[in-house]
């Protein structure tokens, strides 16, 4: 659990200031469970320049609460969180200087999403909140107040939690709560997880990923590894000490997550699957009466295929609806595999075949997959440039997606294979669920 801040204070001496305003985001990975947003008289005046910074006079405070109204209220909602503030030092120290004050040792581990930044979007001109935020196209507004500030911060740190691969930030919080001696059992953990779509982790005692997993509901799939009889699930019963997990909105990042998860964590009780799902695959052919044509065969990584499934029954349904986007190729083909001869020109047909192969080809070079994100406010995008799988994202406003700069600034990346691109295709062959943008 983390919670976000952002504070707002007087200016002056060091370690002589106060409070203004705070704005807290009590945010448990997913989304915000609970918030606090107050003005605060600080009972000293505020310097002429922090005035005009932020709009926030002595007037707008005179009867605004002093900060012993609302410290229960801040302890409260921190409590068993994380503290993640831009420039967190800053935010941190003012905050516990408050509390001293009150005699009150106010102590928390913290996350400055400053140094994540510098180290999980290492190409970043600038790390002020202003510029980041500006650079990725994450909507901000009352700037310079703690409440918009702290919500541009949250949106900033999602954006990291999905770009921390190595899953660091979430091993720190596993070491934060065996810390204060947090040991949750089965039924507790699952109470804490949603049935939404995406991917878990199984953690031991150290924070070590032990295992890995992909549903369209998480807590039912957890449910059965719980309550299975099996050799794994009573290694993961006994060995669990937590699970994470992200929601991914939809079924296609899910797949893609998972398997890219699965070859950077290597957890132990994973059955590494080493063989392609992709078993069926359709290829180009010539026939010996000079006709071009599609056949399908088992999968042959040597060969290049036209596109791969994990059935012939999916196959051939391509091929037909390849063939139906045009007309004579349809007939030709019709008649090929009725009683091999036909009458229409062999060079006529192949150059439309190949043309029809060809924008079948081009189809896959350059497109964004736009598809549900993980609320109600939010998409997410699956991105292939130059007929190469680059990764996906999550975005709140299609100008994030239509400018290329910011679109590869917050691009989750993905190692691209040709299963994952067999993977891209399957799902897009038989889902609706999503928009197609070529670019």
């Amino acid at each position: 659990m983390y919670a976000v801040i952002d504070i707002e204070t007087t200016g002056g001496q060091f370690n002589k200031e106060g409070i203004t305003e705070i704005a807290i985001y009590k945010f448990d990975g997913v989304e915000i469970v609970d918030q606090f947003i107050s003005l605060i008289n600080p009972e000293i005046p505020i310097q002429p320049f922090v005035v005009k910074l932020t709009g926030i006079n002595n007037a707008m405070l005179r009867q605004a609460p002093k900060f012993f109204e609302v410290a229960k209220r801040i302890i409260e909602i921190t409590e068993g969180c994380i503290i993640v503030a831009h420039n967190a030092p800053f935010d941190y120290r003012i905050l516990r200087l408050e509390f001293d004050r009150l005699g009150y040792k106010f102590q928390k581990p913290s996350l400055c999403t400053v140094e994540m930044s510098k180290i999980l979007l290492p190409d970043e001109q600038a790390y002020s909140l202003g510029k980041l935020v500006r650079s990725l196209g994450i909507p901000i507004a009352d700037r310079h107040r703690a409440s918009g500030d702290a919500l541009a911060t949250l949106k900033l740190f999602k954006l990291l939690l999905d770009k921390d691969i190595d899953k660091q930030i979430v091993k720190q919080q596993i070491k934060n709560e065996q810390t204060q001696g947090i040991s949750p059992k089965l039924f507790d953990i699952l109470e804490k997880i949603p049935s939404g779509i995406g991917i878990f982790y199984v953690h031991d005692t150290k924070g070590n990923i032990i295992f890995i997993g992909k549903s369209n509901n998480i807590r039912k799939k957890l449910n059965q590894i719980f309550t299975a009889d099996t050799k794994i699930a009573k290694r993961i019963q006994k060995d669990v000490y937590t699970v994470t997990f992200e929601e991914t909105g939809n079924e296609l990042i899910a797949m893609l997550k998972e398997r890219e998860e699965l070859l950077h964590n290597k957890p132990v009780l994973n059955v590494t699957q080493r063989r392609s799902p992709f078993l069926w695959s359709v290829y180009k052919d010539t026939l010996e009466s000079g006709y071009e044509t599609l056949k399908i065969h088992k999968s042959d990584g040597r060969k290049n295929a036209i596109q791969s499934f994990k059935n012939q029954k999916n196959a051939l349904q391509f091929i037909n609806d390849l063939y139906q986007e045009n007309e004579i190729v349809e007939k030709v083909q019709n008649a090929i595999s009725s009683v091999n001869t036909n009458t229409y020109p062999v060079a006529l047909h192949n150059e439309m075949f190949t043309a029809l192969i060809e924008k079948e080809f081009l189809k896959w070079q350059n497109l964004i997959i736009v598809l549900r994100g993980r609320n109600f406010n939010e998409k997410s995008a699956v991105v292939i440039e130059n007929g190469i799988f680059k990764g996906y994202c999550f975005f709140d406003l299609n100008y994030q997606i239509l400018n290329a700069q910011v679109l590869h600034k917050i691009l989750i990346p993905l190692v691209h294979t040709k299963d994952v691109l067999n993977t891209i295709k399957y799902y897009l062959y038989n889902k609706k669920d999503f928009k197609i943008i070529p670019f």
